[in-house]
């Protein structure tokens, strides 16, 4: 049964990455059926939305989404990013980065959709003073910390390290680490590992190899996860899934680098990776490994652009990667 796949190519270079991952699946020919809607600062321009109401019924509608990069500037007031309103309005909590080479198999598991990145902020004192709710609920802890833990205990994982700053943030973060200690008495065959974030972000240089798969809240993920990115060739590679119970949105981490349009530099790796999670995820496993193998060989044989020291254009390095799947 064919799939409907939605592609979000947004700003700046997002519409040139999605159209490469595009490429790698069409190779597939698993009868994937593309419709595209718009997003992004561009978007914003043009109808004053950066998320339509069509664009949200297109992933209402999708088997999965792809998205691509946006713009999001500081300095508007009112404008804030849409692949957090998309986050929100789909209810996808759980935002899953993994970190993979020859040494390295790490996955860091983050809360999505609350934390500090709840949206819940004010100005007092005639813009003296401005306030960021940080916001932690049982329900929340709970689910993303269940989702880690199935994920260790689906993909043979054996640790899973619960990041926090409970000595400080007693209240917030010390929920989140009561509801893990609590979580992790329903899988006794998995260890659960705690460590204070700033703790994490050291062993990330320190000791990556120990860590198996961390699950923390949403900045601290966020944060974590860049930082992760550096030890397998950076955010040119780095790519992640939002999930719910319902929808999925994959994406490359990397930002809109509207210096790079045209430029046929830009890395197309991180979104064909994030095509390769979303294969996995709709269930084409065996076209998952493929994509992943072929991504790793074309790595292997400096098939690359020039972040990871190679001199291959965009299009080129797609075009190794589907050569590499034909073999």
């Amino acid at each position: 049964m064919s799939k409907n796949i939605c592609i979000l190519p947004g700003d700046g270079v997002g519409p040139e990455v999605t159209e490469e991952a595009v490429k790698v699946l069409k190779s597939l020919d698993l009868g994937f059926d593309f419709v595209y809607g718009d997003i992004g600062f561009g978007t914003y321009e043009r109808l004053g939305t950066p998320l339509p109401d069509e664009t949200i019924e297109k992933v209402e509608k999708a088997d999965a989404t792809l998205f691509g990069a946006v713009t999001t500037p500081p300095n508007i007031p009112n404008y804030s990013s849409p692949i957090l309103k998309l986050r929100k309005h789909f209810d996808l909590y759980a935002n899953l980065r993994q970190c993979v080479n020859d040494e390295i198999n790490m996955v860091i598991v983050r809360e999505n959709t609350e934390g500090l990145y709840s949206g819940s902020e004010r100005v007092e004192d005639n813009g003296d003073k401005a306030i960021t709710e940080m916001i932690i609920t049982r329900k929340g802890s709970e689910r993303i910390i269940r989702f880690a833990f199935e994920f260790a205990k689906k993909k043979g994982f054996s640790k899973v390290t619960v990041v926090h700053k409970a000595n400080v943030l007693r209240e917030t973060c010390g929920l989140f680490r009561k509801v893990g200690l609590e979580v992790a008495e329903d899988y006794p065959e998995i260890e659960m590992q705690e460590l204070l974030v700033d703790a994490c972000a050291m062993q990330l240089i320190k000791d990556p190899k120990q860590l198996q798969v961390i699950v923390t809240t949403n900045m601290f993920g966020d944060i974590l996860s860049d930082e992760a990115s550096m030890l397998v060739g950076g955010l040119g590679v780095a790519y992640s899934g939002n999930i719910g119970t319902k929808k999925a949105v994959f994406e490359s981490v990397h930002g809109s680098a509207p210096k790079y349009v045209g430029t046929h530099k830009i890395n197309p790796t991180a979104t064909i990776m994030a095509a390769k999670l979303m294969l996995e995820h709709l269930g084409f496993h065996k076209e998952a490994l493929r994509v992943e193998n072929a991504v790793k060989k074309a790595i292997a044989d400096k098939n690359v652009t020039p972040d990871l020291d190679g001199d291959l254009t965009t299009q080129q390095v797609t075009e190794s990667i589907i050569k590499n799947l034909e073999e």
